[in-house]
């Protein structure tokens, strides 16, 4: 994000927000070639599978299929510690290098 918006607040989190948002806009545009048409748009955005952006954390990728558009199905509990948020526990949801839910694995 330094790369591209160098005055943006890094704890904004509507600046960290945006940029994914950017990022996987991109993804899906890239994905889409030559045809950039409403529906080939539509069909990259439903089948994402394990894309990371660089603001998730470890583990969290986005996946979206034809029947589930929630991009992103996983949460980490942290707490702060007084000087920075630290993260604990298993994360929840679709959090693995496959992608898969980690009680599966």
């Amino acid at each position: 994000m330094k790369e591209v918006l160098p005055d943006g607040s890094l704890i904004d989190n509507l600046n960290v927000y945006g940029y994914s948002v950017a990022q996987t806009i991109a993804q899906v545009l890239k994905q889409c070639g030559d045809n950039l048409t409403r529906e080939n748009v539509i069909r990259q955005a439903a089948s994402m599978k394990g894309y990371r952006v660089d603001t998730l954390l470890p583990g969290i990728a986005i996946n979206t299929s034809a029947d589930d558009f929630a991009p992103i199905e996983a949460v980490q509990l942290q707490r702060f510690n007084g000087k920075e948020w630290v993260r604990f526990g298993r994360g929840h949801g679709q959090i693995s290098a496959r992608g898969g839910h980690p009680c599966l694995a």
